[in-house]
């Protein structure tokens, strides 16, 4: 069961010791300069959108049964009381291998989301500084109509709002390599996240992965 499972990890600055408790098979791509042995170093942008669809690409026709995308430091998203352990994690990838899980969002909590990405904290002044596109909306609406080709509704339910989930390399596989080739390209248009791309693709992971096959994006280079 273990052998069916990759962990994906978008590495900062983190202390990433507690990996190797999990006992899964791992990548660490690392974007703070500082790369611990057999990392892959990649520019710091993007946010983990650029993380997750870079290994995506990179990895297409040998993903993994199972694969699990999260943050150095996962532990805070994944309980109410921000005291999740390696313990939790593990017990949260067992249940998803078991019941052969196709996508499941980690954190303890969901969102409901209009197409400016409210509720967010981008605008609250203690988080001034933080990320380059503070003060300004979430562009979920248009990244969602730019990357699927279909009207974004009234409101959409975010299941993986803290990108840490797991997915299927079959379900990736629904859709074409040029679909995250795409996508992939969009965030690094947005290198500093100015615009906020990389926020928008944390709260659309779960459409990202839904099964859709149909995707017809004949000009996907020409962004």
């Amino acid at each position: 069961m273990r052998d069916n499972v990759k962990l994906i990890i978008a590495k900062y600055r983190e202390n990433i010791d507690w990996i190797a408790k999990l006992g899964y098979d791992y990548v660490v791509y690392d974007k703070g300069g500082n790369a611990a042995e057999n990392s892959i170093i990649l520019p710091n942008i993007g946010r983990e959108a650029h993380t997750y669809l870079t290994h995506i690409v990179r990895e297409y026709d040998s993903l993994a049964e199972v694969n699990v995308f999260m943050q150095g430091n996962p532990f805070d998203h994944i309980d109410d009381q921000g005291n999740g352990s390696v313990e939790t994690l593990r017990s949260m990838i067992e249940d998803v291998v078991e019941r052969a899980v196709p996508f499941k969002g980690f954190a303890w909590f969901k969102l409901k989301c209009d197409n400016l990405g409210q509720p967010h904290d981008l605008r609250k002044p203690e988080n001034e500084g933080r990320w380059s596109g503070w003060g300004k909306d979430i562009p979920l609406g248009k990244v969602f109509e730019q990357l699927f080709e279909a009207q974004f509704p009234k409101q959409i339910v975010v299941r993986a709002p803290t990108g840490i989930f797991s997915v299927t390399g079959e379900r990736i596989r629904t859709r074409p390599k040029q679909f995250y080739e795409y996508a992939l390209q969009m965030v690094e248009n947005d290198p500093d996240d100015m615009n906020n791309t990389g926020h928008a693709l944390e709260r659309l992971w779960q459409h990202v992965f839904n099964g859709n096959t149909e995707w017809n994006k004949s000009n996907y280079k020409d962004l």
